[in-house]
């Protein structure tokens, strides 16, 4: 099954159709980072600053404790850290002792994490002393061996190390005190205790597993996605190859989005070191810590989720502060409202374009043009080096231009398969090329557009109605700030149409008006029969709006009714 690629005739020249991939493993390009720029920040975090020589020599010493503790090639290491520099160095150790990296989310409470642990059979894990007491549970339940626990005061700035912990008292969270003995040890006395020098294996990159990336389990139990060194090195260097106005060395970048989540981790973490960029990181999103950040640090790349620009646009005092420095954007996660794009493109000047990826291909395999040619509401091209088609729902073939089928991947970035579950793999890999369970379409031009999830698609009184078409004209309407569209069971229609929104600070509005409102914008199977309006939403860690969480509490309300 070969595709046509109409869209490499719009590449701008700068953009290659196809890019070298070295056969190199993903740590390589740490330890050329620190060859070529050793006294150039690597990391900003809150007032503390690494150089790429501090993190490469941090990152062996603890692959040297890593092997000094038995770990052996292939051998899992669970990372559960917020965005700080002890994420960075204990992935880039994980790697260079031979081990594969299992991101684990600090927020997964203990059945969650007991799941991963077991399903991964995890032997190591970095964790936070905050999450110490949940963690050190999981000594008697699953493999794991070692626990190596880190503070973030480890890496702050004098004085906030020395004033952190009253911070965290008035914050009413938990002080823990962790001695490092046994199987408990404490990352601040690796540092002093190790050697920056370790017997790095051999790897085929083509071939070794890098990570373990869990994907969400928005249905079902999560699985593990086998990343090969080749899947992660290839997704970075084409990310770098569409940013080809990014300077190598030169360019600062914001980290929020968790380096746990796949996004992050390519897009900010490994962008950054493959191009030796500084990465400026936040421990999480907070709205008026952002904006302060951006004034004062003036990062040039700004990678986030639709969820995240919106909270910045809507922050009451966003002109009081210059994000002029903001060169580009690349939206992941979720789908970007034109709304928001546009807005936040007139307020910092930069470009704001959507991207599209999944866990199983390391993530992206598409985007808009950062500078060429743009279309409203589409997720973009294929990136150098990926295929990609429509599947006809006719024949399972090609579709032809604008019609509907479920969009598929293929190029280097696409996984190995899911950990331990060979149905599955064969179920999502057909034929080399990765099902997406996306429902969109291609324009004669080349370029993609997602119509919705096949499992979030609402097929209410014999239509198909798709969710997203419906937010994107709820999110003109001047007073919404968030919105997610759900199908919830409905006894005469199957399901039937349902809008959840969150105002804006100061708005008022009623069910009335906003069915007025739809009624003239969409045709009335569309239009939905029930709104409610909330505070918040509920949200993944890097902001994506968990629809289904929605809907199974539509479906507990119903079932405690009867």
């Amino acid at each position: 099954m070969e595709s046509q690629k109409p869209w490499l005739s719009l590449y701008p020249t700068e953009i290659p159709h196809q890019i070298n991939i070295d056969q190199k493993p993903l740590h390589y390009y740490l330890e050329q980072s620190a060859l070529e720029f050793p006294n150039k920040i690597a990391i900003h975090f809150l007032g503390k600053e690494l150089t790429y020589s501090d993190l490469y020599d941090q990152s062996l010493k603890l692959a040297n404790y890593f092997q000094s503790l038995g770990l052996e090639k292939g051998d899992r290491v669970s990372i559960m850290l917020p965005n700080c520099p002890q994420a960075v160095i204990s992935y880039y150790a994980v790697l260079l002792a031979g081990g594969i990296v299992v991101q684990t989310n600090p927020l997964y409470m203990e059945r969650e994490l007991e799941y991963q642990l077991k399903d991964s059979e995890s032997t190591f894990i970095v964790t936070l002393d905050l999450l110490y007491p949940r963690v050190s549970k999981m000594k008697a339940l699953t493999n794991l061996r070692h626990i190596i626990v880190t503070s973030i005061k480890d890496y702050l700035p004098f004085p906030k190390n020395l004033l952190y912990p009253f911070v965290q008292k008035k914050q009413n969270q938990i002080v823990v005190k962790v001695e490092h003995e046994g199987n408990t040890h404490l990352f601040k006395k690796i540092m002093e205790l190790s050697k920056p020098s370790v017997e790095v294996p051999t790897y085929i990159p083509s071939e070794d597993v890098a990570l373990l990336q869990y994907t969400g389990g928005t249905t079902g139990f999560p699985k593990g996605v086998m990343l090969s060194h080749e899947n992660v090195v290839s997704n970075t260097k084409m990310c770098a190859s569409w940013m080809y106005k990014c300077k190598r060395g030169e360019e600062s970048v914001l980290g929020i989005i968790p380096f746990f989540h796949v996004y992050g981790m390519t897009t900010v973490m490994n962008l950054s070191v493959m191009q030796s960029f500084k990465m400026i990181l936040l421990p999480k999103f907070d709205a008026t810590d952002t904006l302060k950040t951006i004034e004062k640090l003036k990062p040039t790349l700004f990678p986030g989720a639709p969820t995240i620009y919106i909270a910045l646009l809507n922050h009451p005092d966003i002109h009081k502060y210059n994000l002029s420095s903001i060169d580009c954007c690349i939206s992941g996660s979720a789908p970007l409202p034109v709304e928001i794009q546009e807005k936040f493109e007139q307020l910092t000047g930069g470009k704001l374009v959507e991207g599209y990826g999944l866990s199983e291909a390391s993530p992206v395999t598409h985007s808009n043009f950062i500078w060429g040619k743009r279309k409203k509401g589409s997720i973009g091209v294929p990136w150098p080096n990926t295929d990609s088609v429509v599947l006809s729902y006719e024949n399972g073939g090609i579709a032809e231009p604008n019609e509907l089928g479920e969009i598929a991947i293929r190029g280097p970035q696409v996984m190995q398969g899911y950990w331990n579950k060979k149905e599955e793999t064969e179920a999502t890999i057909k034929d080399g090329w990765l099902l997406t369970g996306d429902i969109g379409y291609m324009d004669e031009e080349g370029y993609f557009y997602i119509v919705d999830r096949k499992k979030d698609m609402i097929i209410a009184g014999g239509f198909n109605i798709y969710p997203r078409e419906i937010e994107e004209i709820l999110y003109e309407h001047e007073k919404v700030k968030e919105v997610v569209v759900a199908g919830i069971p409905d006894p005469y229609r199957g399901e039937t149409v349902k809008a959840y929104i969150v105002l804006k600070d100061n708005q008022h509005a009623t069910a009335e008006e906003f069915n007025e409102y739809a009624r003239k914008h969409l045709a009335a199977y569309k239009v939905p029969h029930i709104y409610e309006f909330r505070e918040d939403l509920p949200k993944t860690a890097v902001g994506k709006i968990l629809r289904r969480a929605l809907v199974d509490e539509e479906k507990e309300k119903m079932k405690n009714a009867n």
